[in-house]
């Protein structure tokens, strides 16, 4: 098992604290064209590599070092934690990296995991590709329903996989303080990207 190297970057919004463990890239820089597309030569953290791997080439043997490296981090914080909740994913596909690397934290740090407290309810388009705030806003909005009666009290770790805009956490966030009642919550993701769009 290898230790990744991470360098954690504070993620601001209300909830009480939340980190990215690193970037996720380092560079990417146009280099040819393949099939008259545009290729980059990315350059990837090391923790960025390991959940490009993941996500993109399905390689399940990084998330146990992933896993170990994420609940170290909230270790070492000391965060009162109840519960894991993860992010809703945002395409419908066989396996969800974001929901497999939750559900190994909790289990991990030794607390629940609660794959069904946070529900998308309405579909949304990938917001990637949506630069402006307020249209994010309005596609997000009334897009994730809370079970309170799982979440009300309760300490919450948010977990997601890549910060973004921040416009999907923030919005899970808020319903799991407005709807939820959760007491408190901090907030953890993997990687975020350099250009906050």
């Amino acid at each position: 098992m290898d230790m990744i190297k991470i360098s954690p970057k504070k993620i601001t919004g209300q909830w009480v604290e939340g980190y990215a463990l690193d970037f996720h890239t380092v560079s990417s820089k146009p280099s040819h064209y393949e099939y008259g597309h545009l290729q980059f030569d990315t350059k990837r953290t090391e923790i960025g590599e390991y959940l490009h791997r993941l996500k993109y080439k399905k390689d399940k043997s990084v998330i146990e070092d992933i896993v170990r490296t994420a609940a170290d981090f909230v270790r070492s914080k000391s965060w009162p934690v109840d519960l894991v909740v993860s992010v809703p994913p945002s395409s419908n596909r066989s396996f969800q990296p974001v929901v497999v690397l939750a559900e190994q934290l909790a289990k991990v740090l030794n607390i629940e995991y609660c794959g069904n407290c946070v529900e998308k309810i309405k579909g949304t388009p990938q917001l990637k590709n949506v630069f402006d705030d307020n249209e994010r806003k309005k596609l997000l909005s009334g897009a994730f329903q809370v079970d309170r009666l799982k979440i009300e009290g309760k300490s919450v770790l948010l977990f997601d996989d890549l910060y973004d805009s921040g416009a999907t956490i923030n919005e899970v966030f808020s319903e799991l303080q407005k709807s939820g009642k959760a007491e408190r919550v901090h907030t953890l993701t993997i990687t975020m990207t350099r250009v906050h769009k």
